[in-house]
Formats: structure tokens, C-alpha cells, sequence
């Protein structure tokens, strides 16, 4: 049995992380309200990401992980933009400008590519 873990966009532009075991009824629960408070206000919803995982734990642990992140890494995962990923991850402290190329080095290519979902 597979366990999925994702996050859905919704209507007032906020994001919602979650895990399921079972993708396609859980959409359907976001999708129609009363399963969940937070995106039954917030309808319609829009799936951006999700992974798939071999146990509940570990869909439950990434589900935890993302979570936490800023709303900048979320649209980096969602987007497969690994180097804006990467970026996000460092502290602040630690990141290098890329306004106005700054740091002489210009923007990193954009490696975006397609959702896995």
C-alpha cells in the first residue's frame, strides 16, 4: 500500500500540507468540504505536489517537514526548482543575493520542471 504526502493551494492563495493514504478520495474530500475546516473555507483547492511513499510514517514525517517550510520553498518544491529549493534551505544569513546580481554571479537558471502529481 502506497502513502502519499502533498500540499493543495487554495482559493485565498494559502497552502494546506497533508498525507493520506488514499490520494484520489482525499482530493475528493477537499474538493466537495466538511472533511477538513481549513480547506472546506478555502474551496476551491488546487493539488500542486505530492510524493509518494512506501509507509504512513514516512508520508506523515515528509507531510511534518514541508509543513514547517516557508511559503518560497513549497512553490520551489512544487515547481521542481531545485536550485530555488536549495537556495531556501540555507538560513537567510547564508544566502547568497540575487537581487539585482549583486553578488556578480547573475541569477541561477531557472531548473524548473513539472510536478510529479
Amino acid at each position: 500500500m502506497a502513502f502519499w504526502a502533498y500540499i493543495l493551494r487554495c482559493a485565498d492563495g494559502k497552502y494546506y500540507t497533508g498525507h493520506t493514504e488514499d490520494l484520489e478520495r482525499r482530493m475528493a474530500e477537499h474538493h466537495h468540504g466538511g472533511a477538513c475546516d481549513f480547506t472546506s473555507r478555502r474551496r476551491p483547492v488546487l493539488l500542486i505536489w505530492c510524493a509518494e511513499f512506501p509507509t504512513r510514517y514516512e508520508a506523515l514525517s515528509a507531510e511534518l517537514r514541508v509543513k514547517k517550510w516557508s511559503r518560497a520553498k513549497k512553490e520551489a518544491l512544487a515547481a521542481s526548482d531545485w536550485a530555488k529549493l536549495s537556495h531556501y534551505a540555507r538560513p537567510p544569513r547564508e544566502r547568497v543575493s540575487t537581487s539585482l546580481d549583486t553578488n556578480g554571479a547573475g541569477k541561477a537558471e531557472n531548473g524548473k520542471g513539472t510536478s510529479p502529481c
